[in-house]
């Protein structure tokens, strides 16, 4: 295990960003990459691999973050990216109905998978796109609700609530990490003392207590 230089193991997760086309994975990507928006930003196409870290409570989160196309012509390969990661971050966009829709979709693949364990992301997109919404936000929370996912509400556009998508993935991973507290069994040593040469004996001949 590769350790940090202050001696705690190196965190290293994968991301992978799932949703429709067009509902603005990648601009979230170079927004938190960069904090930049292209305007001309092209469909992506099949896969795009990008890393960065993030600090969170002196910990160091390292983020491998896989942007995955979605046109149904690349469908098939996407299984193959969820299958290890540590977090999906399903995307759609609240000016389109159907891609909220969909994330219903998304959501079950990503759990048929990796189970529960899993993180998973419910990100409302394009939020500065005001008069166009479709979605309200009280329809986002309350599907994240029954999905128990996580949910936020982001502008790649505007940068609204991108790090802040970032920063609560990077609090949960770290949750995910801590060790857990059980209760161990405690192990007390007993030593007889012989009371006689007999004792002593069986003792010797003994060597520890089989209890």
């Amino acid at each position: 295990m590769s350790l940090e230089q202050n001696g705690n193991p190196r965190l290293r997760f994968k991301l992978v960003f799932l949703g429709e086309q067009s509902v603005g994975k990648t601009s979230l990507v170079t927004r938190f990459m960069y904090d930049s928006f292209d305007n001309t930003c092209q469909a992506t196409i099949g896969i795009d691999f990008l890393s960065k870290s993030i600090d969170v409570e002196g910990r160091t989160i390292h983020m491998q973050i896989w942007d995955t196309a979605g046109q149904e012509r690349f469908r098939s390969i996407i299984p193959n990216y969820i299958r290890d990661s540590k977090v999906a971050v399903v995307v759609y966009d609240v000016t389109n109905s159907t891609s909220f829709q969909q994330t219903s979709r998304w959501i079950e693949q990503v759990r048929s998978e990796r189970g529960t364990d899993v993180i998973i992301m419910l990100a409302g997109n394009k939020t500065d796109l005001v008069d166009r919404r479709q979605v309200s936000t009280a329809e986002g929370e309350q599907k994240a609700k029954d999905l128990n996912v996580m949910f936020i509400e982001t502008s790649g556009k505007a940068g609204y609530n991108v790090k802040q998508l970032f920063q609560r993935v990077a609090y949960a991973l770290l949750d995910m990490e801590q060790p857990e507290v059980t209760d161990s069994p405690v192990r007390i040593e007993v030593k007889l003392l012989p009371s006689s040469s007999t004792d002593k004996s069986n003792t010797d001949n003994q060597g520890f207590c089989q209890c």
